[in-house]
C-alpha cells in the first residue's frame, strides 16, 4: 500500500526493478554479464567473440513453443503451444520475428537462410559457438518442415497481426486469436515459398556432414518447395494482403526469390537443372536490375553474390555476367566509388531506412565481407567505373559498420543488448518488458500490458544479444520503447551479423 504514495511511473519503476533480480537472476551480476570491455585483444577496440555468443543467444529469446531444458535465456517460457490447431496442423515451434507474438513465414525463411549463409562462410572460425549457430538454425528449420509437410501448401503465418498488436502482453499468456494462413495452388505464393526452399537448402548444407540424414530431408523439401513456387506464380501478399500487410508485404514481387532459391538449390545439388534455370531465367528474374537493398524482401544482391562465387571460385563460366552485377552492388555502397548511392549518417552508419535500419546495416556488412573472402579466393578485385576496390577496402567499411554498432558512435552506445557499458534499456519487445512468469505468474491480460510500455522503466528481462532498429540518420536514438523503428529487434537483423562477427573474432585472434 505504502507504493500509493508514489507517482504511478515511479511504482511501474519499483514494481519492474524489483522482477529485474527475480528474472535474471542475482547470480549473474550486471557488472560481469555486461561489461565487455576489460578482455580485449590488443589489436580489436571490441569484444567480438563476446558479441558473437551473444548475437547467437538472442534467438532463445525469440523461440515459440515447448522449450528444452537447456534453455539458456531462462526467463522465457514455454508458449504457442497449440499453433496449427486452427487447420488441424502441427505449427509448434519457430521463431517471433520481432518483439511481437506472430510467426511470419517470410522473415523467418531469411533469417534461416542467412544464419546458414553465415555458417556456411565463417562457421569454421565460430569454434565453440558452431554448435550453438546450428541450434538456431535447427530450431527454424524443424518448423519450416512442419509448415511444408503437405505438398503444393505453405503454412505462412501463425496469429492475427492486426489483434496481437492490440496487446502488450507476454508470449505465455497470448490470448489472441492464433489464426493459420497458408499459400497453395489457388492462393500462390512464390516469394515465400522459394524463400523457404533457399531456408531448406542452405541448411542442408550446414549439416551435411554433422547430420547426412537430416540435411537429406531438408534438401528433399528445399528441392519439392521450390518446384511449388515455381509452378505456382505469384506474391503471397497478393492474397493474403489483410494479414501479412503492412507488416511483411512483398514489395519486390518475387522473381528475387526464384533466382535466390534457384542459386541455393544450385549451391545445394549441384545439378545442373538449376544451372540451366538460372542461366535461361536469370534477367527474366532481375539478375541485372540496379537495386541496392538486400534484405528480407529483396534478394537479388545477396544472389548475384552468391552466384558469382560459382564463377569465381568454382569456374563455372556460364555465371560470368554475375561478377558484374555483384560489382555493381558493392560499388553502390561504397562512400565515395563512382555510382555510389547509398546515404550514410554523420556518424559513419550506412543508412537506408528509418524502420529498423540495422537490418541492412548488418546484412551489407555479411556481404561485404563474403564477396572479399571470394575475391580473396580468386585473386581479383571490384571495379567501379575506372576504379578499383581490393578485398581489404571491402572488410574495412564493413568493420566501420561492426563496430559502429558496437559502440564506436558519436552517442557511444551499442545497439547490441547486454554488450558494453551503454546499450538500450527499453527495447519494443513484449517478452522483454513484462516481468516474466517466474516473478509474476499472474497472467498479464491483453491491454494490461500498456501500462508498462508506455512508462519510461528499463525492461526487467535483458534480452541478451538482440540488436534494435538503431538510430536515426542523424546519429540519435532516444530509447524509447513505443518508437518500435528505432528499439525493436528482430531475427533478421541478427542473422547476418552472426557470420560478420565470426570473421571479425578469427580476424583479430580472439579465438
Amino acid at each position: 500500500m505504502v507504493l500509493l504514495l508514489f507517482s504511478s511511473s515511479f511504482r511501474v519503476t519499483i514494481f519492474l526493478s524489483f522482477f529485474f533480480f527475480l528474472c535474471n537472476g542475482f547470480s549473474y551480476p550486471t557488472s560481469s554479464l555486461f561489461n565487455t570491455h576489460h578482455h580485449r585483444h590488443h589489436l580489436a577496440k571490441h569484444n567480438y567473440k563476446d558479441a558473437l555468443t551473444k548475437s547467437i543467444l538472442f534467438f532463445e529469446g525469440q523461440r515459440s513453443g515447448k522449450l528444452p531444458s537447456n534453455q539458456r535465456m531462462s526467463w522465457r517460457k514455454d508458449s504457442g503451444l497449440s499453433d496449427g490447431s486452427a487447420l488441424h496442423v502441427d505449427l509448434v515451434g519457430g521463431y517471433y520475428d520481432a518483439g511481437d507474438n506472430i510467426k511470419f513465414g517470410f522473415p523467418m525463411a531469411f533469417t534461416t537462410t542467412m544464419l546458414s549463409w553465415s555458417v556456411i562462410e565463417f562457421g569454421g572460425l565460430m569454434k565453440s559457438e558452431l554448435q550453438n549457430a546450428k541450434i538456431a538454425i535447427r530450431w527454424a528449420t524443424d518448423y519450416l518442415l512442419k509448415a511444408t509437410s503437405h505438398p503444393d501448401t505453405i503454412y505462412v503465418q501463425v496469429g492475427d497481426a492486426n489483434k496481437d498488436h492490440s496487446c502488450w502482453e507476454r508470449p505465455e499468456d497470448m490470448d489472441t486469436v492464433r489464426s493459420v494462413f497458408k499459400v497453395d495452388k489457388n492462393t500462390p505464393g512464390s516469394d515465400v515459398a522459394a524463400e523457404t526452399a533457399a531456408a531448406l537448402a542452405a541448411a542442408a548444407i550446414v549439416f551435411r556432414k554433422s547430420d547426412p540424414s537430416y540435411s537429406k530431408v531438408l534438401l528433399k523439401r528445399a528441392i519439392r518447395v521450390f518446384a511449388f513456387a515455381d509452378k505456382y506464380r505469384g506474391t503471397y501478399s497478393a492474397g493474403l494482403k489483410p494479414d501479412v500487410c503492412p507488416f511483411y508485404c512483398s514489395y519486390s514481387g518475387y522473381q528475387d526469390e526464384l533466382l535466390w532459391g534457384a542459386a541455393w538449390l544450385q549451391k545445394a545439388t549441384k545439378n545442373l537443372k538449376y544451372l540451366n534455370y538460372i542461366k535461361i531465367n536469370g534477367q527474366i528474374l532481375g539478375a541485372a536490375e540496379y537495386d541496392n537493398t538486400f534484405g528480407w524482401d529483396n534478394k537479388h544482391a545477396g544472389a548475384r553474390i552468391l552466384l558469382t562465387k560459382a564463377f569465381l571460385v568454382q569456374n563455372v563460366k556460364t555465371l560470368h555476367e554475375y561478377k558484374g552485377h555483384a560489382d555493381n552492388f558493392i560499388c553502390s555502397v561504397i562512400p565515395g566509388a563512382p555510382f555510389s548511392s547509398t546515404q550514410y549518417t554523420p556518424g559513419g552508419l550506412l543508412f537506408k531506412m528509418a524502420d529498423a535500419n540495422m537490418q541492412y546495416v548488418t546484412s551489407t556488412s555479411f556481404l561485404l565481407l563474403t564477396y572479399a573472402k571470394y575475391l580473396t579466393s580468386a585473386k581479383t578485385v571490384v571495379h567501379c567505373g575506372g576504379s578499383v576496390y581490393t578485398p581489404g577496402r571491402l572488410r574495412s567499411i564493413a568493420k566501420r559498420q561492426v563496430d559502429y554498432l558496437l559502440g564506436d558512435n558519436p552517442l557511444r552506445m551499442s545497439y547490441m543488448v547486454g554488450y558494453g557499458p551503454k546499450f538500450p534499456r527499453r527495447i519494443h519487445h513484449r517478452g522483454s518488458s513484462l516481468p516474466c512468469v517466474a516473478s509474476h505468474p499472474a497472467k498479464i491480460q491483453c491491454h494490461q500490458g500498456f501500462a508498462i510500455m508506455n512508462s519510461q522503466s528499463p525492461n526487467p528481462n535483458f534480452l541478451v544479444g538482440a540488436v534494435v532498429g538503431g538510430p536515426d540518420q542523424h546519429d540519435r536514438f532516444p530509447d524509447e520503447r513505443s518508437d518500435y523503428e528505432q528499439s525493436e529487434p528482430a531475427t533478421y537483423i541478427n542473422a547476418p551479423l552472426v557470420g560478420a562477427l565470426a570473421y571479425f573474432v578469427h580476424a583479430y585472434g580472439q579465438l
